[in-house]
């Protein structure tokens, strides 16, 4: 499923480089209250997906350091000290020098307290940016702290819900600073990273964000590609996105594979017969711990939703003779809507139709019956809901 943010998620650290390296790429500064002996500059060619060390070089007795290499088209590059595990900084070779000094605080030698970077307005971008989208994360987290604290307390529920709204704003917020800095496309990589950067987090179910659909990154890079033709790197990632978008049969917009399936009572029930209402395929099994413990999630938005023309058709992959499990989970989790299951455990005719590669999975239709989203849950689902059925 999505297999293709794999390739987004590279633009995390991202470089997309050229047959032939023509430019000297300069990156000096110094580094304090480290105690690392070495800084490395390092290049993530998405072709191998692998680190490629560019430089190397001893910081003297004050931090100072000098890093050098040759480069090509627009490019994302790390600086890392010793063998740490996160990379100190990211930048963009946009200017043939770049100044990048950190400062550490003297109990975390991993991330840098603060650092500043001169000489480059795409790689200042990608600093603001990245400080403006974890100052809104850290906000979430707060959020979602105080409202277990809340919950152990038995607060009421008109304040949890309140701040559950406040949540799901911030949520918001957060994608729209990603789209805002994206629609500048200053730099092929700079839009990359922000793209991979949203995208790797908001696809952790930890952090509840909701990614951005296949068609809106596909979108992103399209946009990418006629602005910098020449990119190369750009180029072949849209072809990789188009050729994967065409290959998915659940796509944004379009209808959704029919199919009809036994319901309890072993009548079969059809996809179809939905129409006129928002629905969501919820495809689980009573085996799977994952599903089990987004069900509750499922009630609360049920709930929730169900009188705004909303409702849940639940899809089981449960396994051949374990038609009592299937019921049984049903009743102990409370799911009071519709469900579905031919018993065939991962032979389901489903499985291969909507190209289900694990669960939980879901998919969200209009009432034409057409994708709105998929791979929703937590409170990427109760966002997207709130949005959709205002």
């Amino acid at each position: 499923m999505q297999k293709w943010f794999i390739v987004i998620a590279l633009f995390f650290f991202i470089a997309c480089k050229d047959k032939t390296k023509d430019k000297t790429f300069e990156v000096k500064g110094r580094i304090t209250n480290n105690p690392a002996k070495m800084i490395y500059l390092e290049e993530i060619p998405v072709a191998t997906m692998q680190r490629m060390l560019l430089d190397s070089a001893l910081l003297d007795k004050d931090g100072n350091y000098k890093l050098e290499a040759k480069t090509g088209e627009a490019s994302v590059f790390n600086l890392r000290l010793d063998q740490n595990t996160y990379p100190l900084a990211a930048m963009v070779n946009d200017a043939s020098r770049i100044t990048v000094n950190a400062s550490f605080n003297p109990a975390n030698n991993q991330f840098a307290e603060s650092y500043e970077v001169k000489g480059s307005a795409g790689s200042q971008e990608m600093k603001d940016f990245m400080f403006g989208f974890n100052s809104k994360l850290q906000s979430v987290f707060y959020m979602d702290s105080r409202a277990d604290s809340l919950r152990k307390t038995g607060a009421a529920d008109s304040v949890l819900a309140g701040l559950e709204n406040e949540r799901t704003n911030t949520a918001a917020d957060i994608k729209k600073l990603t789209m805002d800095f994206i629609a500048r496309y200053s730099n092929p990589a700079v839009t990359a990273f922000e793209v991979g950067y949203f995208q790797s987090t908001a696809n952790n179910p930890a952090f509840k964000l909701t990614p951005l659909t296949d068609e809106e990154v596909a979108a992103v890079f399209s946009q990418l590609a006629v602005k910098f033709p020449d990119h190369q790197g750009i180029a072949a990632v849209k072809r990789s996105l188009d050729a994967q978008i065409q290959n998915t049969p659940v796509r944004i917009g379009k209808p959704a594979p029919e199919f009809s399936l036994p319901g309890v009572d072993g009548n079969e029930i059809a996809l179809s017969s939905f129409r006129g209402k928002y629905l969501l395929v919820d495809f689980w099994a009573s085996w799977c711990k994952p599903c089990r413990y987004e069900n509750p999630n499922l009630v609360r938005v049920f709930n929730k939703y169900k009188d705004k023309n909303f409702t849940i058709l639940g899809v089981s992959l449960d396994q051949p003779g374990k038609k009592e499990d299937w019921l049984n989970a049903i009743r102990e989790d409370g799911l009071t809507w519709t469900h579905v299951s031919d018993l065939m455990f991962w032979q389901s005719p489903v499985v291969p139709l909507y190209r289900i590669e694990g669960i939980p999975y879901n998919v969200l239709l209009d009432p034409e019956g057409k994708v709105i989203a998929s791979g929703l849950h937590g409170e990427a689902l109760d966002a997207k809901l709130m949005e959709t059925l205002k």
